[in-house]
């Protein structure tokens, strides 16, 4: 933790001398894009996301952290960790102090906030700064994270449309001041599920695209007719590529029976040596592979920055982009359109990032940074010095205006 503590100062100087906004005033709003490609800007079906970013500042791509799955980089964006240091290091984990039970998407998991303890995201800080936060469906907001929820953030429905999330949100800045959002996140997964089910060449893809590119249209109108002029911070967590089941790797025919118990497979596969069995699942597993590697959670690769947080499986294997993973038929038959969670430096995998208002220049194009970088950027934004992290804002300050 020392050395997150040496980092803050650095980065608290840099950021008050980069900013001038109030707490609170203008809002800062937040938009998650799931699996939105940078380059799904290119496809003529966007004509809002690319107003926004020749009003401000877009990036050439966003790098996600590894794995670039959801909810270990939606977290990553919110507190500027890694998934190894924030304790949300795949959609799907278990953790020895919390016996019993096994977190999991769709299940009463997401809402324990044992699983999100590990760190503190923006909404929870600014709650506690006296800024009001109102989450619509960003992954953590469930929670009472550090005994703190957001003043607003409803239950996850996945059957709410993309406009009427944004008539949602709009809906929140009609409060009478006293009780007026200084904070709001805003999520959409209709691109992410139709990359995975059709892929991302698809049609229907592109037909995704353009729907929250409306919606997003919606949410500009509507804060152009309150005359509000907030900052907007526009991101996706990954991107996608596309597979198919003439790529797939079966584990049961490469690791032992009985040798292993299996926790996730896909892009990546992780599993537990069963009790005596360490020495045979290393010796199948640690070895070349087609088409993609294998380690001890020990051994990942350092550039992964991943592996070291006691959620990880002992052991994990890495496909080739494009290539599956699965342990058994089921899975193997069920490969098709687009996936996520390769190498984060693979570049379908790359992650869309647009930021415009009062505190942006405009016409800014940024080289590729790591996500890590947005949390302290937020943290600016609402005037609230950030909390120790793995991010830095050197990265976005040629996007932001100077101070007046």
């Amino acid at each position: 933790m020392h050395k997150y503590i040496e980092k803050l100062s650095a980065l608290l100087a840099l950021t008050l001398t980069a900013l001038c906004v109030q707490a609170a005033e203008p809002p800062l709003i937040l938009v998650s894009i799931d699996g939105f490609r940078p380059d799904y800007l290119n496809r003529g079906v966007t004509p809002n996301l690319n107003r926004l970013a020749a009003a401000g500042a877009r990036a050439e791509a966003m790098r996600p952290s590894f794995p670039s799955i959801t909810y270990p980089n939606h977290y990553t964006l919110v507190t500027g960790m890694r998934p190894d240091h924030h304790g949300l290091v795949d959609n799907v984990m278990s953790d020895a102090s919390i016996p019993g039970v096994q977190f999991k998407l769709g299940t009463d998991a997401v809402t324990d906030r044992r699983w999100w303890d590990q760190a503190e995201p923006v909404w929870v800080t600014a709650q506690r700064a006296g800024i009001r936060s109102a989450v619509l469906f960003w992954p953590g907001a469930e929670a009472a994270i550090h005994g703190v929820r957001p003043a607003m953030a409803p239950h996850y429905d996945g059957s709410m449309a993309a406009m009427q999330r944004a008539d949602t949100l709009l809906s929140w800045l009609d409060q009478v001041p006293a009780q007026r959002f200084g904070f709001l996140a805003l999520y959409f997964e209709d691109v992410d599920h139709a990359g995975h089910t059709f892929g991302p060449e698809a049609a229907q893809t592109t037909q995704a695209v353009a729907l929250v590119d409306q919606a997003i249209g919606r949410l500009l109108d509507g804060l152009s007719g309150r005359g509000i002029d907030a900052n907007l911070v526009i991101v996706s967590d990954h991107g996608m590529t596309p597979v198919s089941a003439e790529r797939v790797i079966r584990m049961d025919a490469l690791a032992p029976q009985g040798s292993y118990r299996a926790v996730t497979n896909g892009p990546y596969a992780a599993m537990e040596a069963t009790p005596g069995q360490e020495a045979q699942l290393a010796a199948a597993l640690l070895q070349p592979q087609q088409h993609m590697q294998c380690w001890r959670k020990a051994g990942i690769p350092a550039r992964l920055a991943y592996g070291r947080n006691a959620r990880v499986p002992g052991f994990f294997c890495l496909a080739d982009p494009g290539w599956f993973i699965a342990f058994d038929d089921g899975a193997a038959a069920r490969v098709k359109g687009g996936k996520h969670g390769y190498d984060n430096a693979a570049p379908d995998m790359a992650a869309l990032f647009i930021a415009v208002g009062p505190a942006f220049k405009p016409g800014v194009v940024l080289p590729v940074f790591d996500n890590v970088d947005v949390y302290p950027l937020l943290m600016g934004l609402l005037g609230v010095p950030p909390l120790p992290s793995d991010g830095t804002i050197t990265s976005l300050l040629p996007a932001l205006l100077p101070k007046k």
